[in-house]
């Protein structure tokens, strides 16, 4: 039977499969799973079949795969989220749009803006959404800070920062040897500068000035592992940002932004797990929260119902526009941001970012479910 031989049903779950059962993948697939009502989890693949065979265990899914080109295949399959290793994103967005398979891509899109330019083209030529994992526009607290940059509370954005501080542990960095060269920036501070983009509405990074080291693990160092950095960005409408990472911070999982300009200024984020507050003889305190997975344990939700209404809406013929954000431009801002920061932080020179891609101003993204902006 065709995928066009389907009916179709407004009331019918998108179908999506999962690309990638590793500790991302695994959330995702409980939301699609559990948390979702407007999706089903109807697939899982990853080469490593014993972590396949657990997930799919515990969230009672029948199919299971070692290879992606069995979802690819399957017609009962209305979309794909992949959260396989950065190397393959872009490979596989391309074999989804082939399949005509909607796609929620984890971020980077791609190691290059080469690779991601060719996904999309496929994506577009196919007529497929995809969306990306850029999780922070779904958090209540920096999708109402945007709303009030919207809203002209700050006036002309003039200084940016966002910052993302992993626990890492109480030794330091958790198996170095298994993160890749490059990490800080394509795969961590590539968070915060889309974040530092979307709250910078309508403007596009122009000159990056990075500097990085190894302060955490210095023994991983030789083998390019950054645990370290700070990015100053300067945009297009003369508003500077910083950027800063860092993989081991003891007290919590701590992500924030603020944008100051000419009328005010907003903050987004910490570390904190609640408002609550304790004052005894040992200080003042609070609980903080641990993993990414509790600190944006909404947000990632949001964005996967997100992209499951917009699978639904293009999969049914809805009127609704079949667009889910982020898209192309914002990934691919982000990513350009990136690759001009790992440059200037292994010249000791500032970048121009144009050097890298021409950009643009990505367009507003359009939300249908857990809109808080």
């Amino acid at each position: 039977m065709s995928y066009l031989q389907h009916p179709v049903s407004a009331d019918r779950p998108a179908r999506i499969a999962l690309l990638g059962a590793g500790w991302i993948g695994s959330f995702h697939a409980e939301s699609v799973a559990q948390r979702v009502p407007g999706a089903r989890l109807e697939a899982i693949a990853d080469p490593s079949l014993p972590a396949v065979e657990a997930l799919a265990g515990r969230l009672g899914v029948a199919k299971i795969s070692g290879d992606s080109a069995d979802v690819f295949n399957d017609p009962d399959v209305d979309a794909v989220l992949i959260a396989a290793p950065a190397r393959f994103h872009s490979t596989l967005i391309a074999a989804a749009a082939r399949a005509g398979k909607d796609v929620f891509c984890e971020k980077p899109g791609g190691r290059t803006i080469g690779e991601l330019d060719a996904a999309m083209e496929a994506a577009e030529a196919a007529g497929i959404i995809v969306q990306f994992g850029f999780n922070r526009r779904y958090a209540t607290d920096f999708a109402a800070a945007r709303k009030l940059i919207d809203d002209g509370a700050v006036g002309t954005p003039q200084l940016l920062r966002s910052l993302t501080r992993d626990p890492g542990t109480s030794a330091g960095i958790a198996n170095p040897e298994r993160i890749p060269p490059g990490t800080i920036f394509l795969e961590t501070l590539i968070h915060d500068f889309d974040t530092l983009n979307w709250l910078n509405p309508g403007a596009v990074p122009v000159r990056v000035q990075a500097v990085a080291d190894a302060l955490v693990a210095p023994e991983a160092k030789d083998r390019g592992l950054l645990d370290t950095a700070v990015v100053t960005v300067t945009y297009s409408n003369g508003a500077i940002a910083v950027a800063e990472a860092n993989f081991n911070a003891l007290y919590g999982y701590d992500v924030r932004g603020e944008v100051f300009g000419s009328a005010g200024m907003v903050t987004a984020g910490g570390p904190q797990a609640t408002s609550a507050t304790s004052y005894t003889a040992a200080g003042i305190g609070s609980a903080t929260v641990r993993l990414n997975v509790d600190l944006f344990h909404d947000a990632y939700t949001s964005e996967v119902a997100d992209f499951a209404e917009a699978v639904k809406a293009r999969r049914d013929g809805a009127n609704a526009p079949a667009k889910a954000g982020p898209g192309w431009a914002d990934a691919r801002n982000a990513l350009a941001l990136a690759l001009a920061a790992a440059r200037s932080a292994e010249t000791g020179q500032p970048v121009e970012v144009s050097s890298v891609a021409e950009l643009r101003a990505a367009e507003p993204e359009l939300h249908f479910v857990g809109d808080a902006v």
